[in-house]
């Protein structure tokens, strides 16, 4: 499982233990997704130079103290997701090198009286936590004093000691799962002057009473909050609101995945006091059950004067009032993608005096359908530079449009539009057509550096005249079949061209053109695989004078399909032998030879039901069922005897019956013959099952000689009846009636044995 690097993969092999044999040379180790239980002292006892450790997704319970000791160079270990009901500050005392530690998802109730990572002076990320986790107490965390990341999984925390996460100094990014309000507050307050990037989840901010006690955040120095899977109404905004914009360094704020319960009437007018460093706002995911009722919101006017980047993403919002667009005085990047913007809305939206100082506008997956009217509603924002109106059902385009005059960058992907006219401002450095419907492209574009034409119907390269200064082409997924001397020659300027992906007819003139003509610095053609090509032009690192291609890269679609026809053919003969000579049959019992080989050698005593389990022929079937079973089953005790005709379970398949009642056996009793050694069935029983009783070296197999057996008459696939039987004393079975006493008596021996 290891590679040349020794990273070794170990992951959901069924694993119930640590591999034995780990070396000095295993550097990463991932044995996650298995099912083991302990980890013993022994276990990593060699592997003194690994660095990542991954046991997640076990059922570990149980750690030896010494278990990791030998692992001074581990930077990584992940116990997450196992079955731990403590933690122990030994585990982790010699590993002087860790740096991420996962130990969520585990069943602790608590982290001891104690820090239980008091050594871990390297630690740069901490992930804790589980539905049970319940308490925090203080000195939890002494002995860290910088982490990049804080993870604390505390859905049902009820108990916080204060002072306890006081002892961090510094967390780059602090995330907590949490839902009572009181305990977060007083997290928050040991927190005030240590985290930079605070991330609240699965909060509640739905009475107004409790939102009193995160007044505490107003005083935090952290620069960025995040609230995920939040639950707000319109009681409880203009509280928050009220507490974020005091705080005096917090720079942005993020809400992913929350849900709104109101309309946006908030009772209080929300004024600006504090909130000068508030510049970047982050919505996505907003769930609004009732947007189509949301108003205004002109309570919010004056906070918004201050922010220079907005996204609202997926949020289903329809229009942006006015008034809100002429108070984004300072906005420079504005994305408003995946949401329900049509052509009207997007001109209130887009009015005159909104947005007055935007560059970037990301419009793409709404509802627009006019190009012509886009361009127009947007006209007058005189600093766009980059517009982005891509999965938009435009359908037409316009022979003439509208376009703010400092435009340089447009993404009209996926938009639908047959053909490209003059609407395409001529300011453009960047254009991004794909995945639209185009079979030429014949614009004047005298400023254009990038175009992006992939996954369209071009037959033909661009025309490079009306675009002079282009620098990148991608035409990749088109219908392309091989370039043209005057093609090539008119875009020698070029730095990148990628026409990977098409439909390029391979010969030896067509890499000779491309490496003596082409004076391109970077081609990526691929017919229909990829090849890069550096100039000199060179193809999967060779130079492309002396690459001699193979039939397969020339004729790919042919190989291909002459591989599948023979694979069909292959498979139909397959299928044919395997009817005529029933190999589905031979393979069903090679499964349950198999099967019986992997069982247990013994089954317990509870389960042993027989005394003996016969096996003979048919043909001697009135001497085994009218005189043995008659003998044994009527002596004093009686012998409790399992035959085929009797005893197996209708309707189960003869072969699980054999090796089942030869497990519930304590002996197996082989009645011997001419009839016996030419019966199949006694062929298989001895091939897939009875080698169990060959193999344990006990008198488990009594062997009754019925008549005599010449040695050649026995088949050379009997191997193991030959062994046995020139090893072994068995009893033959006399004609004379006075010695047939003693034969039952030997024989009831045996079995009592």
């Amino acid at each position: 499982s290891c590679d040349a690097s020794q990273l070794c993969n170990c992951s959901s092999m069924g694993l119930d233990f640590i591999p034995v044999g780990l070396t000095a040379k295993i550097t990463v180790l991932n044995l996650a997704h298995n099912r083991i239980k302990r980890i013993q002292s022994q276990d990593l006892q060699q592997a003194v130079n690994l660095r990542v450790l991954l046991l997640q997704s076990n059922e570990v319970s149980s750690i030896d103290e010494d278990s990791f000791w030998s692992l001074a160079k581990l930077e990584l270990l992940d116990l997450s997701n196992n079955s731990l009901a403590h933690v122990s500050p030994v585990w982790f005392g010699r590993l002087f090198s860790l740096q991420h530690l996962h130990l969520q998802g585990n069943s602790y109730r608590d982290l001891g009286e104690s820090s239980p990572f008091s050594s871990l002076s390297n630690l740069s990320s901490l992930h804790l936590g589980n539905p049970r986790f319940s308490v925090i107490r203080q000195g939890n965390f002494e002995g860290i004093e910088l982490l990049h990341k804080l993870w604390i999984d505390g859905s049902n925390l009820s108990q916080y000691e204060p002072g306890s996460l006081k002892s961090i100094k510094k967390i780059n990014h602090m995330i907590i799962n949490i839902r009572s309000i009181n305990v977060f507050s007083e997290i928050v307050r040991d927190l005030l002057h240590s985290v930079a990037w605070l991330e609240v989840r699965r909060i509640a901010f739905s009475i107004v009473a409790e939102m009193q006690a995160l007044r505490v955040m107003s005083s935090s120095f952290a620069k960025k909050i995040s609230f995920r899977q939040t639950l707000l109404t319109d009681a409880t905004v203009p509280e928050l609101v009220s507490i974020l914009e005091d705080m005096p360094k917090l720079m942005e704020l993020e809400l992913v995945d929350c849900r709104l319960l109101g309309t946006g009437q908030w009772k209080m007018q929300i004024q600006a006091k504090q909130s000068q460093t508030l510049k970047v706002l982050t919505i996505e995911n907003l769930s609004i059950e009732e947007f189509y009722l949301f108003t205004d919101l002109q309570a919010v006017e004056d906070l918004l004067s201050l922010f220079t980047r907005v996204t609202v993403r997926n949020t289903k919002v329809f229009l942006v009032p006015c008034r809100i667009s002429q108070c984004l005085l300072s906005l420079e990047y504005l994305d408003l993608s995946a949401n329900l913007l049509g052509d009207q809305s997007l001109e209130h939206s887009a009015c005159q005096g909104g947005w007055p100082s935007l560059q970037t506008l990301n419009l793409s997956q709404n509802s627009l359908s006019d190009l012509e009217m886009t361009s127009k509603s947007l006209s007058h924002l005189g600093n766009l530079i980059v517009l982005d109106i891509s999965e938009n059902n435009f359908g037409e385009i316009p022979d003439v449009c509208v376009w703010p005059k400092s435009l340089k960058y447009l993404n009209l992907s996926s938009t639908q539009i047959p053909r490209v006219t003059d609407c395409i401002p001529q300011t453009l450095e960047v254009l991004d057509v794909s995945a639209n419907n185009l079979k030429e492209f014949g614009l004047r574009l005298p400023a254009l550096k990038e175009l992006y034409l992939t996954k369209n119907q071009l037959k033909t390269l661009p025309g490079a005249t009306p675009i002079p200064n282009l620098v990148a082409l991608s035409v990749r997924r088109n219908k392309l079949t091989s370039f043209s001397k005057e093609e090539l020659e008119s875009f020698k300027r070029m730095e990148l061209l990628d026409a990977s992906d098409n439909n390029f007819i391979c010969s030896c003139e067509f890499l000779s053109f491309l490496h003596h003509e082409a004076g391109i610095a970077q081609v990526l053609v691929g017919w229909p695989g990829e090849y890069v090509c550096d100039s000199p032009l060179a193809v999967r690192g060779a130079q492309v004078g002396a690459v001699h291609l193979s039939l397969m890269e020339c004729h790919r679609s042919l190989v291909v399909s002459m591989i599948c026809v023979l694979v069909f053919l292959v498979i139909l003969l397959l299928v044919a032998v395997g009817y005529k000579y029933h190999v589905v049959w031979y393979v069903r019992m090679t499964w349950a030879w198999l099967r019986a080989k992997r069982k247990p050698k013994r089954a317990p005593p509870k389960d042993v039901c027989y005394d003996a389990f016969v096996s003979y022929s048919e043909n001697d079937s009135d001497w085994v069922e009218n005189t043995m079973v008659r003998e044994l089953e009527q002596a004093c005790p009686p012998f409790r005897l399992c035959l085929h005709k009797r005893d197996f379970v209708p309707g189960k398949w003869i072969v699980d019956n054999i090796i089942d009642s030869i497990e519930r056996s304590r002996k197996t009793l082989f009645v011997l013959s001419e009839h016996f050694v030419q019966s199949e069935w006694c062929k298989y029983e001895l091939d897939f099952s009875h080698f169990r009783l060959f193999d344990e070296n006990n008198d488990a197999a009594i062997l009754v000689l019925l008549e005599p057996i010449q040695s050649k008459a026995i088949p050379k696939r009997f191997c193991k009846l030959r062994k046995i039987m020139n090893t072994k004393t068995y009893l033959e079975w006399p004609l004379e009636e006075e010695k047939q006493e003693m034969f039952w008596f030997n024989l009831k021996i045996a079995l009592r044995s």
